[in-house]
């Protein structure tokens, strides 16, 4: 994809040339004359040349990995510790704990790896002064806390904090159908279907990895902030201290909207100056989940302004397509529900759910016969079921914006993915087999021929002098999760057949290229659930079930594959050897699907009311595995009644065509009119986000576009050196502090250890209802009547 415009850039202000390898700024040590007083004339070149360098603008990705981050590496730095262990698994069953959580949250938040690696942090200096290094304690406190002991303990975390797809189908199975696998079975599912996606993923690092415009732009900020904590001098206080600063404020802040004043998650100033309309809340609204699109309305809670995506960095060409993705999908939901299209207005404006035509909420296992498979004659006496209009304009965009990503990945993007099938080339076949050895622990020696690749990150070269985790490990680790997989498919009667399951896979295998080089360069993650559902539903009719793990070991496994690429960008950046980091993800990975596992239950257990009600509550949610359990009815079992050509949903399964189309005139006008730019547009990005808005508090969103533009254009442009030394520490320190606060109020106060405390009533925290209906009067009254009585039968 072609990078910022270079010409954006203020005429006088100068560009950037970016070193090979050394760090930026560079610390530049004085003569001995300038140490008396005298400059030599190559001394004031060089101290201009620096300032200039300093006031440069970040333009492309290279720009950013070595000025913003240091590409320096200590190879003393031991992470194989005591303290990386003990920290690493305990902050995994922490993260483990804590996804699980947000999993059942009414917005979709993700475990922060900043949180988890601020924690580390401070556990880590502690048990430095506090175990003694004499004796046998010197193998408990070998030396001091380094940063690669951090990048260790956070990868290991990172990969337990994540909420596990397989646990989305146990609790559906039990919420919907009044099933409980096995817990044995259930927990080696966990395993394969969390494992497998690291074993494809794995396997693509030279293309998805080690280049540099595998930037993964969220990683970021963790990097610069490990970069301040472990390193020493003058920027290093500068950047800890307001590091310190902000972390504190945010720490304090957030007790407000999630706790004291939860009204500050969404003020809008159209629905305070109309009290009586639910249009307006319907526009207006969505400090609540599924309340409104939230148009013009400010967010002050942290949690959800950033939430899985911090503002502060995401590349502004990305913010960009985001944006004009975020404007059509206000516009396109406006356009259904007002004109009644799909009978919008027999549903809530929002939801996830199937309904009957209506507007009761739909009985699926009513159509289904003992071996939860669809059974016409039951169907026909049921009729098929609808779904919210603008949940099919989310299927239609989601679809959409997945025939885009395969067009425009190869139209902008080939060189980049070419890699991927380099190895099927007569030479590289030949030079594999006269490489090839049984001996699968050692070094396969498969990185070294990359070192004088221009386009290789220049951390990555630094990498090069530590043994790597060589590809047979990620194979051996692909064939033992499929095997796995094998057999828990037919242990568990999902009712997918064993050729079902490799169709899953190689839509894996595709996915994780594609979806995975976009998510590396522009830090935006699609999900590609929908269109993984649409393929399993045409292969697998009338077979929900068989739906939904071919959806987990579809789509999940992508997911997976990202998530592991991630973590080693972060051991690329921190310098963290490959063996460290691939063993710290295999330990976080299977430790944290058990405790999800055991959490999921426990939630289940004590929430089943809140999660099976379609509007939830604003601590607990079901959202999640509703959409999954309607999707997997929807598309497992009626996918040819409800989505072939000619039937009601049609254009879902037309639109991945059509969106194969999006990228083609917009590639034709750059080339042949190139000062048009149509090369800064992310027409996957733009495409996706029209169905943005459907779920979830949408209040937040008008302050994540605000903060990204001061943040990336503003900043970056205007005053260069701030934004290259300060922006990120300034996210990690504003997601960290948010992060932890939310962590204990979670326990606290939100009711996740058994018992909630909300804040005494008052206007700014209204416990009955909506938290804005004291402000609002009768318009968020008005609109949850509506939603009340579109689930009544009319």
């Amino acid at each position: 994809m072609a990078t910022e415009k270079s010409d954006a850039v203020p005429q006088d202000t100068p560009t950037l040339s970016s070193p090979a390898v050394e760090p930026y700024p560079s610390e530049k040590a004085p003569s001995s004359e300038g140490e008396k007083g005298y400059y030599t004339k190559a001394d004031v070149e060089s101290t201009e040349e620096e300032q200039d360098g300093e006031n440069a603008v970040l333009n492309d990705e290279r720009d950013i990995a070595t000025h913003v981050i240091t590409v320096d590496d200590d190879p003393t730095a031991n992470p194989w510790t005591f303290r990386s262990f003990f920290i690493g698994i305990g902050l995994s069953a922490f993260g483990g704990v804590l996804a699980e959580i947000y999993y059942f949250k009414p917005q979709t938040v993700l475990v922060s790896t900043l949180f988890l690696a601020i924690i580390a942090y401070v556990i880590g200096i502690l048990m430095e002064a506090v175990i003694p290094r004499r004796g046998w304690f010197r193998y408990l406190n070998p030396h001091p806390f380094n940063k690669k002991e951090n990048a260790f303990i956070v990868i290991m975390a990172s990969a337990a904090a994540n909420s596990a797809l397989a646990t989305e189908v146990l609790a559906v199975q039990r919420l919907y159908y009044d099933i409980t696998p096995n817990a044995g079975a259930s927990v080696f599912l966990l395993f394969s279907s969390q494992l497998l996606g690291y074993g494809l993923g794995g396997l693509m690092r030279p293309i998805l990895l080690y280049p540099s415009k595998m930037l993964y732009p969220g990683v970021l900020p963790l990097v610069s902030m490990f970069d301040a904590l472990f390193k020493d001098g003058t920027n290093a206080t500068k950047k800890l201290r307001l590091f310190y600063i902000a972390f504190g404020c945010i720490f304090l802040w957030e007790l407000f909207p999630e706790w004291i004043f939860p009204l500050l998650t969404g003020v809008s100033i159209f629905c305070l100056a109309n009290q009586k309309s639910a249009d307006f809340t319907r526009i207006f609204g969505g400090s609540n989940g599924n309340e409104g699109l939230g148009l013009l309305s400010i967010g002050f809670d942290w949690q959800y302004i950033s939430g899985g995506t911090n503002p502060f960095t995401i590349p502004l060409q990305a913010q960009f397509s985001n944006f004009i993705g975020y404007i059509l999908c206000m516009i396109c939901f406006s356009i259904v529900w007002y004109n009644n299209i799909w009978k919008a207005q027999n549903f809530p404006f929002l939801s996830q759910l199937l309904y009957y035509e209506n507007g009761t909420e739909y009985n699926q296992l009513l159509i289904l016969n003992s071996d939860f498979e669809v059974d016409k004659t039951l169907l026909a006496e049921q009729g098929l079921p609808y779904y919210s209009s603008t949940w099919v304009v989310y299927l239609i965009a989601s679809n959409l914006g997945m025939g885009a990503t395969f067009v425009h990945m190869f139209l902008w993007n080939y060189s980049d993915l070419q890699g991927a099938w380099s190895w099927a080339t007569p030479s590289a076949l030949k030079h594999s087999w006269a490489t090839f050895s049984w001996k699968f622990w050692q070094n396969d020696g498969m990185r070294e021929q990359d070192a004088e690749n221009p386009e290789m990150d220049p951390h990555y070269i630094q990498m090069l002098k530590y043994p790597d985790a060589p590809n047979s490990w990620y194979f051996i680790t692909l064939l033992i999760s499929i095997v796995i997989a094998l057999v828990v498919i037919y242990k568990t009667d999902s009712t997918l057949p064993w050729w079902g399951f490799l169709v899953a896979c190689l839509l894996a295998v595709i996915s994780i290229l594609i979806f995975g080089a976009l998510y590396a360069i522009t830090g935006l993650a699609l999900i590609i659930q929908p269109f993984i559902q649409m393929i399993g539903g045409f292969l697998h009719p009338g077979k929900p079930m068989a739906n939904m793990y071919f959806v987990l070991f579809g789509y999940n496994s992508v997911t997976q594959g990202q998530l592991l690429l991630r973590d080693l960008k972060i051991a690329q950046y921190t310098k963290l050897p490959p063996r460290a980091a691939f063993t710290a993800q295999i330990i976080g990975t299977l430790f944290g699907a058990v405790l999800n596992f055991v959490l999921m239950n426990s939630i289940i257990d004590n929430q089943t009311p809140i999660l099976l009600s379609p509007e939830g509550s604003n601590i607990w949610s079901g959202q999640q595995p509703q959409q999954y359990n309607s999707q997997a009815i929807a598309w497992g079992g009626l996918a040819h009644e409800l989505f072939a050509a000619g039937k009601r949903y049609q254009w879902v399964s037309w639109a991945y065509v059509v969106g194969l189309i999006v990228p083609v005139p917009f590639w034709v006008v750059h080339r042949y009119y190139p000062r048009l730019r149509a090369d800064y547009l992310y027409t996957p990005i733009i495409a996706y986000f029209i169905g943005w808005l459907c779920v979830g508090i949408n209040a937040s969103i008008t302050m994540y576009f605000v903060i990204a533009w001061f943040s990336q254009w503003f900043l970056r442009t205007r005053y260069p050196r701030w934004f290259a030394k300060y922006n990120y520490i300034l996210a990690a320190a504003l997601d960290g502090g948010t992060q932890v606060m939310v962590f204990i109020l979670s326990f606290a106060v939100a009711g996740a250890a058994g018992t909630a405390h909300p804040f005494p009533e008052w206007a700014g925290a209204y416990q009955s209802g909506n938290y804005d209906s004291d402000f609002m009067g009768t318009a968020c009254l008005e609109l949850n009547c509506e939603a009340l009585t579109a689930s009544r039968p009319r």
